[in-house]
Order: C-alpha cells, then sequence, then structure tokens
C-alpha cells in the first residue's frame, strides 16, 4: 500500500509539473573536473580531487560550478537524482573545505541548491549512500554516513521544499576504508522496501537498515563483507 501511495502522489506531481518540466533545460550528466592537489587528505587512495563540477544540459549545453580554493569536490562521482519528483534531476556531491571538513551539497543547473553543515574540522570526510524515499512519506531521502573511519554514524536527511532536514542518526556503521578508491553497498529496493547496505563498524557483518521515519531495523546478512559480498547484497541475492 504504501508503494502505491508514493507512486500515484509521484505521477500526480509529475503530471502538474510537466509544462515547466518541459520547457526547462534540465541536467542530463554531471562529472567532476579541474583535478587539483590543494586538499591534500587522499582518503581516496591519492591526494587528487576535483575544483569543478561540469553539468550537461537537455540542450546539450555544458555549464560548470568552479569552487573556490578552499574547497575541493572530495567524492568518487557525482549521482544524478530527481529529488523533489518534478522531472528535472538535482545533482548530490560530497564537497570538502579546507578549514571545515566534508559536507553533503546538493546542486542544479542554476548552481548551490541545497547542503549539510559541515563535520567541522580538517580531514573529516562522509560518505554517501544515495537517495530514496526511505520512510514512504513521499519525500527523497539522502542517506550518507558520517566519518566512515571514525564516528561510523549514518544519517539520513530529507530533502523538503528544496533544503535539507536531518532526520536520524545510527551509530556503529560504515561503508568505506581509508584508502579505497569506491564506497561500497547503497539503497537497494527489494520487495518494494529501500534498504541501505552497509558494514557494522568493524566490517565484522554486512547489514541491511531500513528506517521507518521514526525508528531504523537492521537485518543482518552474512559475516562476508567482500565487494562481491556488497555487490550481491545490492543485486537483491543476499
Amino acid at each position: 500500500m504504501r508503494s502505491v501511495q508514493r507512486f500515484v502522489r509521484r505521477a500526480f506531481l509529475a503530471l502538474c509539473l510537466w509544462p515547466a518540466v518541459a520547457a526547462a533545460d534540465t541536467i542530463q550528466s554531471a562529472r567532476y573536473t579541474d583535478p587539483t592537489t590543494r586538499y591534500a587528505h587522499g582518503v581516496l587512495g591519492d591526494a587528487i580531487e576535483h575544483g569543478s563540477l561540469e553539468l550537461t544540459l537537455g540542450s546539450g549545453a555544458q555549464t560548470t560550478v568552479v569552487l573556490p580554493q578552499s574547497d575541493v569536490f572530495e567524492d568518487t562521482g557525482p549521482r544524478v537524482v530527481d529529488l523533489d519528483f518534478d522531472g528535472a534531476p538535482e545533482v548530490i556531491v560530497v564537497q570538502s573545505n579546507a578549514r571545515l571538513g566534508a559536507k553533503l551539497a546538493i546542486y542544479d543547473a542554476t548552481g548551490l541548491r541545497a547542503d549539510t553543515p559541515h563535520i567541522g574540522a580538517s580531514n573529516r570526510w562522509l560518505a554517501p549512500l544515495g537517495a530514496a524515499d526511505l520512510d514512504g512519506d513521499g519525500t527523497m531521502n539522502v542517506a550518507f554516513v558520517d566519518r566512515p573511519h571514525l564516528a561510523k554514524t549514518l544519517r539520513i536527511w530529507a530533502f523538503v521544499e528544496g533544503d535539507l532536514v536531518h532526520r536520524a542518526d545510527l551509530q556503529g556503521y560504515t561503508n568505506h576504508r581509508i584508502g579505497e578508491r569506491d564506497i561500497a553497498g547503497g539503497i537497494r529496493t527489494c520487495a518494494g522496501v529501500p534498504e541501505m547496505i552497509v558494514a557494522t563498524g568493524n566490517w565484522a557483518e554486512l547489514v541491511a537498515i531500513t528506517f521507518d521515519g521514526t525508528a531504523f531495523t537492521t537485518k543482518q546478512l552474512g559475516r562476508d563483507t567482500s565487494r562481491a559480498a556488497f555487490a550481491k547484497a545490492m543485486d537483491c541475492k543476499l
């Protein structure tokens, strides 16, 4: 029932906004450009981050977000997701500041749309899981692990009226080891239910986590926390 209600709401919203979306020059793809070594953290295996975000629009035109010298995109790649169901996708990124560390930021074709607070210290990072309507309320959630090597805290935010609103935290989980080039897991949907796939903080178990808007529920998937096991879990084979 929850998934049906969610589908009806999205279809109605898309229908209402169709003329505006059809006339808009929407984002088709995104990539990081302007490689730089100005932020020597190296959490993703080397000291090369990126200073710009290039957006390709439906017309074929490109627009570029250029960060100030104090900031970089410290990330594996931008994520293009329609967060408000208007047919015009946004882009989810990890943006780090030399003094304040990482934050999760959302850009659209006009620039910065919303962001979380910075973690608060240099060389402190976060690892996104992705975005989904986790609790079935018709609003998209964005999930990430805050400091996957230190705090190991799963954090849930909601994208509400163009802003990010904090919803809940759950400690003791991770999705990245220092030096790994990729981020493990993500958000899968098996049998209509979105689940966050992460490891326990000590990498001893693979876990699927759901969030109902109030509480988290965890399900053990096994003790194999290799990338192959994460891939099987994301394919709903665990």
